[in-house]
């Protein structure tokens, strides 16, 4: 017994529809109606001929659910999104001066001059950057809160590069 399968989109050669005994006609016809219907599965038998035709894929698909927040995390992340929502026209981008190596602390064993969150004046240094074997202390040219530093530690810069967003206060 011949088994002929069939997937939602036909089969452009016939001749083996024809020389198994299927009236090509007739196949066609399913097709179309399955097509036209809601269906997601068709089985057709007719003598020696067997159709089967499934819309989706029998792979089956399994999605992990979203933890929903509650209590205290739900606070903590609105507070995190309203951070998050500063915009553009309150935020300050401090930029390197020149070109050179951008670097948080004095040195390996020293705290960086500024993390995110913290406060920071207008002329108090941020980074250092080192051009031609000179240190250059970088300060803030406004008064505000570091949201985001922008460079690696180590990390050559351009003339023009966002190095701090600075929240302004």
């Amino acid at each position: 017994m011949a088994t002929r399968k069939k997937s939602a989109k036909p089969a452009r050669d016939s001749t083996s529809a024809r020389s198994s005994g299927a009236d090509t006609g007739k196949l066609q016809a399913i097709l179309e109606a399955f097509t036209a219907s809601g269906l997601s599965e068709l089985e057709y038998e007719d003598r020696d001929v067997i159709v089967k035709l499934s819309r989706h894929p029998r792979a089956a698909v399994s999605v992990a659910p979203t933890p929903v927040l509650t209590g205290i995390r739900a606070a903590e992340a609105s507070v995190e999104v309203a951070a998050k929502a500063v915009t553009e026209s309150e935020s300050h981008f401090v930029k390197s001066p020149f070109v050179g190596t951008f670097y948080r602390s004095p040195s390996a064993e020293a705290p960086p001059f500024a993390d995110v969150g913290q406060r920071v004046s207008k002329g108090q240094t941020l980074c250092i950057i080192e051009a031609m074997k000179l240190m250059n202390e970088i300060p803030s040219d406004v008064d505000g809160r570091v949201l985001e530093v922008l460079v690696d530690n180590g990390q050559p810069v351009q003339f023009g590069d966002a190095l701090f967003k600075i929240a302004k206060t």
